[in-house]
C-alpha cells in the first residue's frame, strides 16, 4: 500500500481544486436510471462498484475516475463492472480523454518522478480496472462469471445469446495502474471485456501499466479500433473463449525485460477446446513491439494455444527476446489442427528480431517456418524501421515507420470486400505518417511519447483548415479545400441559405492530409451557399456564391 500520509496530502489538494465524490456499490443500482459523471468532479471507486441493468452511466469527456486500493468496503480491489443490459456511455476527445486510476495519481502531473504519488517507472497493480459484460454467444457455458469478481454474484455474469448485443460506447479513455491478482489463475486486468457484443464502441483506449493484462476478451464479437497497451505485465492482449469481431490498429509495447506475450490467442476451456463458436478475429494493422531482443526471460511475442485461430494481416511483429510466433502442436487436437484448417492465418506482415535474425529466430517451429517463408503469404523479414521505440527518456517512442520503411511500399492484404467496418491504410502497422496516440494517452502525458513532426513530413498540416471555395462565385462547379493535422473521421456538409442540408460532400475517415473536393451545383438554382467542415476538433464554415 502507497503510503497513507502523502495520500491524505494528495487528496487535501485535490479537494481544493474539484469536488471528490466516493462511489460504492450502493450508489448505482438497477433503479438509478441514468447516472451521470462529468469533469468538474472527481470520482473516487470505493470496493467493487456495479453498473446495474438497465442503468446508464454517462460520462462526460475530460472527467477523471480515481480508485482506492484498500477499499472501505471489505472488497479485494476497486472496480468498475459495467453488468449485462447495463450501459456505459464514456465519451473523451483527444483533446479531453477520460481517465480511470489510482486514487494516488495527480493527472496534472506526468508520472515520471514529477508526481509525487505515482511513478510509471515502478507502479503496476493499485486497483482492478474496469469491466464490460455482455450477452454475446460464449463457448464454454451459456453464462459464467468473469474471472476476479466474487462467484457468488450474478451481476458478474457474461454470456448470452444476443452477438448483436449494445454495452454503450468507451472512446478516448485512458487506464492506468491496474490489475489485481485475486487468486491463482484469477486476475483482473486493464480492461476486461467478457461477451460484449458486436454493437457496442470501443475505439482509442490505453490500458497503462496494468500488472496483469492489457486487455482480456472472454468471447464476445465486439469490433475495436485505437488500442494501446503500454507496459503490462503479463500479456498486452488476451482472448479466448469464442472471440471473434473485427479489430484494426492495435499497438502494445511491453516495458524492459517486463511483460510475457504481446498475444495469447485462446479458444476454449479445458474440457471444452472446440465448442462453437471459435476463437477468430480478424486483425489487420497491429504493432506489437516486445520487450527487448536483448531481454532475458524469453517472451514469445504471439502465443496460440487451447485451440486459438485468428486472422493478423498488414501488421509489425518486433523487438522480442525469445521468437515471433508459436503455435500449440503436438497430440491431441491442438491449434495447430486450427493452422491446418485455414483458420489461423497470419499473412503479409513484418517480422524483425534484429539485424541478425533467421526464420529460426522468428520461429522455432519448422510448419511456422514454412509457411513464413512461403511467397504466397506475403510474409517478410525485415526491419520496419520505425523511428524509435525507447521505453524511457524524454519524447523518444514513436512507432510510426519512416518515411521510406517497407511498411509503406510492401504489398498489403485487401480489406474484406464489403466491410465497412475497417479503414483503409496505406502502411502496414497501428501507425502511418499520423501518431494517433499523441494527445490522450498516458505515453504522452509521462513525456516518452513524441508527437513531434519529422523533417521528411514538413509538408504535413500543422492545424485544421477550411478554405474558401474557387472559383467563387461560381457556375456550376466549385473546388473545397481542407486540411487535417491528425487522422479521423470527418464531414463536409453544404447548406442552403435556410440552413437546410443539400449536399453531403465528405462523410468518413481520413488520414492526415490535404484534400480538394469538386462541388457540382449544376441542379441547384442561384443564392448563397454554405459549407462546413466537421471535425473531432471542432467546426468550420464559409459562405460562396451560386450565380447561373
Amino acid at each position: 500500500m502507497k503510503n497513507l500520509l502523502l495520500f491524505l496530502l494528495l487528496s487535501a489538494s485535490a479537494l481544493f481544486a474539484q469536488n471528490v465524490i466516493t462511489v460504492t456499490d450502493a450508489d448505482i443500482t438497477g433503479s438509478s436510471g441514468t447516472v451521470n459523471w462529468t469533469k468538474n468532479n472527481i470520482y473516487l471507486l470505493d470496493g467493487y462498484v456495479y453498473v446495474e441493468s438497465p442503468t446508464i452511466l454517462n460520462i462526460e469527456a475530460g472527467t477523471v475516475i480515481k480508485a482506492k486500493e484498500a477499499p472501505t468496503t471489505g472488497d479485494v480491489a476497486s472496480v468498475l463492472v459495467i453488468t449485462r443490459g447495463a450501459k456505459i456511455n464514456a465519451v473523451g476527445t483527444a483533446q479531453e480523454p477520460i481517465i480511470f486510476t489510482t486514487e494516488y495519481d495527480d493527472t496534472n502531473l506526468p508520472d515520471n518522478g514529477t508526481d509525487p504519488g505515482v511513478d510509471y517507472r515502478i507502479d503496476r497493480g493499485l486497483w482492478g480496472g474496469v469491466v464490460l459484460l455482455g450477452k454475446a454467444v460464449l463457448n464454454v457455458a451459456f453464462e459464467k462469471v468473469v474471472e476476479g469478481l466474487p462467484a457468488t454474484d450474478d451481476r458478474a455474469k457474461y454470456g448470452g445469446s444476443d452477438d448483436a448485443d449494445n454495452s454503450g460506447v468507451f472512446k478516448y479513455v485512458s487506464i492506468r495502474y491496474t490489475g489485481i491478482t485475486v487468486e491463482a489463475n484469477k486476475e483482473l486486468q486493464g480492461l476486461t471485456l467478457g461477451c460484449v457484443g458486436s454493437n457496442t464502441v470501443v475505439e482509442y483506449v490505453e490500458s497503462f501499466n496494468s500488472s496483469d493484462d492489457g486487455f482480456e476478451f472472454f468471447g464476445g464479437t465486439v469490433n475495436t479500433k485505437y488500442l494501446i497497451s503500454a507496459f503490462a505485465d503479463d500479456d498486452a492482449f488476451d482472448y479466448d473463449q469464442g472471440f471473434r469481431g473485427f479489430h484494426q490498429f492495435w499497438f502494445a509495447i511491453q516495458g524492459d525485460s517486463v511483460g510475457d506475450h504481446l498475444g495469447e490467442f485462446d479458444s476454449g476451456d479445458s474440457g471444452a477446446l472446440t465448442n462453437e463458436p471459435l476463437s477468430k478475429p480478424v486483425i489487420y494493422n497491429a504493432t506489437f513491439i516486445g520487450r527487448g531482443a536483448n531481454a532475458t526471460g524469453g517472451d514469445i511475442a504471439l502465443m496460440y494455444k487451447e485451440y486459438g485461430g485468428g486472422e493478423i494481416y498488414n501488421s509489425i511483429i518486433t523487438d522480442f527476446d525469445k521468437s515471433g510466433v508459436k503455435v500449440d502442436s503436438g497430440s491431441g487436437l491442438t491449434c495447430y489442427n486450427r493452422f491446418a484448417d485455414g483458420q489461423l492465418i497470419l499473412q503479409n506482415n513484418i517480422w524483425y528480431k534484429n539485424s541478425s535474425s533467421t526464420i529460426n529466430d522468428i520461429a522455432g517451429q519448422f510448419f511456422m517456418q514454412q509457411f513464413l517463408g512461403n511467397p504466397a503469404n506475403a510474409n517478410t523479414l525485415i526491419n520496419p524501421q520505425l523511428y524509435s521505440i525507447a521505453r524511457s527518456g524524454n519524447n523518444l517512442l514513436d512507432a510510426r515507420p519512416m518515411q521510406n520503411s517497407p511498411a509503406f511500399t510492401l504489398p498489403r492484404k485487401q480489406l474484406p470486400a464489403g466491410n465497412n467496418f475497417f479503414t483503409s491504410a496505406d502502411f502496414y502497422g497501428a501507425f502511418g505518417a499520423n501518431n494517433w496516440a499523441a494527445g490522450w494517452t498516458n505515453l504522452n502525458s509521462i513525456g516518452l511519447l513524441t508527437g513531434v513532426k519529422k523533417a521528411d513530413e514538413s509538408n504535413t498540416p500543422s492545424e485544421y483548415s477550411l478554405g474558401q471555395n474557387y472559383p467563387n462565385p461560381f457556375n456550376p462547379s466549385t473546388k473545397i479545400n481542407f486540411s487535417i493535422p491528425e487522422a479521423g473521421n470527418v464531414r463536409l456538409v453544404v447548406y442552403n441559405i435556410l440552413g437546410q442540408q443539400v449536399a453531403e460532400l465528405v462523410n468518413g475517415f481520413k488520414n492526415i492530409g490535404a484534400y480538394e473536393i469538386n462541388w457540382d451545383a449544376s441542379k441547384f438554382t442561384s443564392g448563397v451557399y454554405l459549407y462546413k467542415l466537421e471535425t473531432s476538433a471542432g467546426s468550420f464554415t464559409k459562405k460562396m456564391s451560386l450565380t447561373k
